[in-house]
């Protein structure tokens, strides 16, 4: 084995494990503090990015495209908790879930009938090139944006996680996941909690979708970056933070291992799907994920 190739593969599987731990945070925010699986999640990234990219089009620079657009996803996280969920409190999960799907559909309409449908290139000024020391002494080649792109998510889903683990926003947040009831007994705003964490899925969402959007194009597929947030949910566990991210560096890494050194074997092709199978592996084994909350139901 090249033990090189090896690390480079691992690394750049870390590296798109900390990306997908980004877009899996906005998930778990959301359903600790409401109980909702926001499908609209994805939909969320694409109208993050386009709108960024839009605004720069229109000759916004930089430092006011992105304020900008943070302020548009702060009132879509806001709107969509107090117009779409917020009537539907106390509905079974089935309902909120239809919700979202259905919001998934309106976001994507409104984001291409504003901006259109074409691919358009979003450029962080991060080249897309080795890390030339890593690469002259090491042998391994990384690209500066990918290094750029998960340094970043890092910092992000750090900072939320020391945020929600030490501040008293974070004590209410817990406290509103364990018990809506309970939390608004002893004077927690219910309603402000979910409006806040909604606007910071918003912003979670804007961020992946700049770097998802930087690595790709931003383009309609950025929904789809929602689906490989899935296998980390399950993994990791709907309710940690922590989890997330331990989660992401594990689909991540098996991700392009499997790919690397499993593929070959069967034809390829096989990165896409990978996930989905270490996912159904842990909901028959441990089903809450690794850091999940043991759900017991009485019969």
């Amino acid at each position: 084995m090249n033990i090189q190739f090896f690390l480079e593969v691992l690394l750049g599987g870390l590296l798109s494990g900390v990306m997908y731990s980004l877009v899996a945070l906005g998930f778990v925010l959301i359903y600790k503090a409401s109980g909702v699986f926001n499908f609209a999640q994805g939909a969320m990234v694409f109208f993050a990015a386009l709108n960024f990219v839009g605004l720069m089009e229109l000759g916004l620079p930089f430092w006011a495209a992105l304020p900008a657009t943070i302020g548009i996803m702060v009132l879509l996280g806001m709107a969509t908790e107090r117009f779409v969920l917020r009537p539907l409190v106390n509905q079974h999960e089935i309902t909120l879930l239809m919700a979202t799907i259905g919001l998934t559909f309106v976001i994507e309409g409104v984001a291409q009938l504003v901006w259109g449908v074409g691919v358009r290139r979003l450029d962080l000024g991060i080249p897309d090139v080795p890390i030339p020391w890593l690469a002259d002494n090491a042998g391994i080649f990384i690209s500066q944006i990918d290094v750029f792109s998960a340094v970043v998510a890092g910092i992000l889903v750090a900072t939320l996680a020391l945020l929600f683990a030490k501040t008293d926003t974070g004590r209410a947040l817990r406290a509103v996941a364990d018990d809506h009831a309970a939390a608004l007994s002893v004077g927690i705003p219910l309603k402000r909690i979910w409006a806040l964490v909604w606007a910071i899925a918003g912003v979670v969402a804007l961020v992946a979708g700049m770097l998802w959007g930087a690595r790709s194009g931003v383009q309609f597929a950025l929904v789809f970056v929602a689906l490989k947030a899935l296998p980390v949910l399950i993994i990791g566990g709907f309710t940690s933070v922590p989890g997330v991210i331990v989660a992401g560096l594990i689909v991540g890494a098996s991700e392009k291992l499997a790919e690397v050194y499993i593929g070959p074997m069967v034809g390829g092709g096989i990165e896409s799907w990978f996930p989905y199978v270490l996912a159904i592996l842990f909901l028959l084994v441990r089903p809450e994920g690794l850091f999940g909350e043991k759900i017991i139901r009485r019969v």
